[in-house]
This record gives C-alpha cells, structure tokens and sequence, in this order.
C-alpha cells in the first residue's frame, strides 16, 4: 500500500455508481438526492442521478451496489510523532487502522509525545515544521495528516509566532500542553495568533498527562480560542454546568473527543442543541492517549451522539466531516463539486437489527466499512477495524 504523496492524487476519471445514500457532511442538507459521483483527478466534478451524468469513458468505475457513501471522516484532535508510529502506546499502524475507521484527514494538537520534545522557541519551531514537512510527503493508506502543531511557552514573544506563521505553520497546539495555560497568559497568545493569522485550540479540563494543567471555563472564556479542545475533557472533564456556560459564551468551535467524557459530550451536545450551536460542534479522537488508540473512535463517537445524544444520524457524521472542514478550514469533508474525492462507503453491519445504516446508527450499532477513497483512489477494501457491512462495493 503506498505510503508518499507520489501516489496521488488520482489521474483521470472516476465514476462512483449505484450509491444506496449520499451523505453530504453539510448540516444544511444532509442527504443528497443523488446514487452517483464523477471525480476528475482525484476531485468531485459532479454529483446526481446517474441518468442525468456523463458516466462513459471512466478510468475507475466504483458500484457502490446499494452501499451508502460518507465524506471521508475528519479527526480534529490527534496527537502524531512521526511516521505511523506512538510512542505514547508504542504502536506501530495506528494512522493506517484509523482510515480503515473511515478517517482521511486527521489534525494535529500538538507533536506532544515525542520523547525528549524540545521546548525552546528554535527547537518547537524546528519540530513544527518538520513535522509538518514530513506528514506533507507521509501518507500512511493515504490518510492527510495536517501536522506540525506547536506549544506554546510563557517565554516566547510575539515573534516567535510570526516567524511560525511565515514558515507555513496554521495553527498552535494545545494551549494548556506547555506553561501557557491559564487565562491572561493564553489571552495575549490567543490575540497574537489571531492577529498574525494563526488558528489557536485550547486543552479544556484536567491534566492529560504529567507536565500538562488543568484549564477550566474562566481561562477559556478570558481567552477565547478559535477552538474548545475537547470540552468533555481530555480525559478528564470540567464540571458539567460549566461545560454549558462554555457552549453559551465560548465564541469558538466546540470540539468532543473519544478520549474523553462521554457523558459530558452528551451534555455538551445537549447545550449546544440549546444554544442552536451544533454547526461549532466538531469531534476528534485525542488519540494517541492514556487509553489507547481507537480505530473506530470518530465513528463511535458519531454512534454515541445519534443513539444516545439523540441526534439524528445524518447529522451526526457532519460533525466529523462537514463541521470540522468548515471551521478549521479544511479542503475536506464534504460531498460537494470542486471537493476531494475523499468517499467511505459504509453500512449497517451484518446482523443489525436495524433496517438501515441510519437506522443502526442511532441504535447504537457502529457502521461496517466496505471502502476507502481517498483523493480519487481505493485505499482499503472491508475495513479490518470495523465488523463486516451489510453491502461493500466493487471496483469495475
């Protein structure tokens, strides 16, 4: 299986046929009424009826056989080193397992397991943007790893950040990983970043590991970063009213992960439904973490919010596709012309009593994975992470 960007992504055209549902990743519009998808060099070029779309002359003809189609899913929250490896779990494979999940694109918070991670201002530059630099030519099964995330100490000044921003990084690590943690420290960061361009998340919640600090809804709201990192905790959760106020006042994106709470993303999806906030509602995995790697972590969580959230279901993948590409401004995660290619085909799994993926979705039953595309080419067939889908699709 290639692992470099020289693989993709694909040339000429694809043509995805007899899709039994369209998930579009947009809240908006959910479900596309649509059983076909033309991609031209590894990018959506049209979506519709296959009655009124140009299917002649594919290079790559993908029959869906019924299967329903995803966006690739979005991991907003990761923790990366380098290669397809943790130190954290000393694991090796744990970004190729996570597309078998379904996960195309995964962002980093921070390269904060590395051992021996440099904290000085040349040094977390130097490991920004190599990590960066590195995941840009990585790809493990494909996967599009938006690395190079660095954490901030009280000792750098506003130059640091400039000079971070003109060497092409995006956006900082936790806030709350290294000494900048609480309120008035994260505020002038997060107003420097802001005004240099820079995107800021914030840890949210007790120590994740030693050396790591406890960050609670007064320093996030004095901050005000563009993204609540895990407000469920990561792992361990703020106080549940204060999960509300942060839903009510926290101007950035709310973001739960896997890793963290469980019954406080569902407090948090609650207040967010209250606030009519579920478009800043993202979900992220946090892995690699104390509790392992989870393959399935972003399609569990999906699972979580529909059938114990009561979320509808089409809605909940927009978190992990449409959401997380809109607020983190992502060339991902959504269904839509000009978009990769970026398709999971996935269904009910074999024996759920339920009628539909849909349906067994918000039964709580996680979805089976028949294939992974990825920027217009296959890159797993049945998941080896998922139990077996009801229907898989073949490549003619």
């Amino acid at each position: 299986m290639a692992h470099d960007v020289a693989a993709g992504p694909a040339k000429g055209k694809l043509v995805v046929r007899n899709i039994g549902l369209l998930l579009s990743g947009d809240l908006a519009r959910p479900i596309l009424d649509a059983d076909a998808i033309v991609a031209v060099d590894g990018r959506i070029k049209a979506i519709g009826r296959a009655a009124d779309l140009d299917l002649d002359s594919a290079d790559v003809t993908i029959d869906a056989k019924g299967s329903p189609v995803s966006p690739g899913l979005i991991d907003s929250h990761c923790h990366p080193v380098f290669g397809d490896w943790t130190p954290r779990q000393n694991q090796l494979g744990w970004i190729e397992m996570g597309v078998n999940g379904g996960v195309t694109t995964l962002v980093s918070a921070g390269e904060v397991h590395l051992p021996g991670r440099p904290k000085d201002a040349i040094g977390v530059k130097a490991l920004a943007v190599t990590a960066q630099r590195c995941f840009q030519n990585f790809r493990p099964a494909g996967a599009k790893v938006i690395a190079g995330a660095p954490v901030a100490e009280l000792d750098f000044g506003r130059e640091v950040f400039e000079e971070l921003k003109a060497l092409g990084i995006r956006h900082i690590g936790e806030i709350g990983l290294g000494t900048v943690a609480k309120g008035q420290d994260a505020k002038r960061v997060t107003t420097w970043c802001r005004e240099i361009g820079l995107e800021t998340i914030m840890h949210t919640g007790g120590p994740s590991i030693a050396g790591s600090h406890f960050v609670n809804k007064d320093d996030v709201l004095e901050a005000q970063p563009d993204v609540v990192s895990h407000i469920n905790g990561g792992p361990t959760s703020i106080a549940h009213a204060d999960i509300r106020v942060l839903c009510e006042q926290a101007r950035g994106a709310l973001e739960v992960v896997h890793n963290g709470n469980e019954k406080s993303a569902l407090v948090a999806l609650e207040a967010a439904l209250a606030a009519g906030r579920l478009a800043d509602v993202l979900i992220g995995t946090d892995a690699p973490a104390g509790s392992g790697v989870q393959p399935n972590g972003v399609l569990r969580m999906i699972t979580l919010l529909a059938s114990l959230g009561g979320l509808p279901a089409e809605q909940a993948f927009c978190l992990a596709t449409g959401n997380v590409a809109r607020k983190r401004s992502l060339d991902a995660g959504l269904i839509a012309e000009g978009y990769p290619a970026d398709f999971v085909f996935l269904d009910k799994p074999q024996h759920s009593s339920a009628k539909d993926l849909l349906e067994a979705v918000s039964l709580g039953d996680i979805p089976g994975i028949g294939m992974v595309v990825i920027d217009g080419l296959v890159r797993t067939g049945r998941s080896r992470s998922t139990p077996p889908a009801n229907t898989a699709p073949t490549v003619g």
